[in-house]
């Protein structure tokens, strides 16, 4: 019997590696997900993030079949803490975002019950009740 591996088959260093490249291709995902944020650039952080979060469910599934040695586990760990604080000010921005928009709405919604108010008022014509009541003689 041959003591060669199959043709086609992962070895587990192998596929401690492409774990490994996974979460690293995740990390570069954040990275761009952050830059998005930081320029504001909602729409790419939204079509970012759908891209993103079907990374994450292939890497979990993955990571699930997979024992790591000390070493992979290692790198794992360093890697995650890179993603998690990507996450962390990517969150922080998207509530700073949230709370503008909703100062936004806030001043929007004032600004209607406003013009509903003084609205039909600004617009008229000025009354001239001298000859509706009778001119006052000087």
């Amino acid at each position: 019997m041959s003591s060669l591996p199959l043709v086609g088959v992962a070895q587990p260093a192998d596929r401690q590696e492409l774990l490994l490249a996974a979460y690293e291709s995740l990390l570069n995902a954040s990275q761009r997900m952050l830059a998005s944020a930081r320029a504001a650039d909602w729409d790419a952080l939204v079509e970012q993030e759908s891209e993103y979060l079907v990374r994450v469910e292939r890497i979990r599934r993955m990571d699930a079949q997979l024992s790591l040695d000390d070493k992979a586990a290692t790198r794992k760990a360093a890697l995650l803490e890179g993603i998690l604080e990507q996450d962390m000010e990517i969150r922080q921005r998207l509530v700073e975002r949230r709370d503008e928009l909703g100062r936004m709405i806030g001043n929007s919604r004032r600004q209607q019950a406003l013009s509903r108010a003084y609205g039909p008022q600004q617009g008229a014509m000025p009354v001239d009740a001298g000859h509706r009541f009778g001119q006052q003689e000087p």
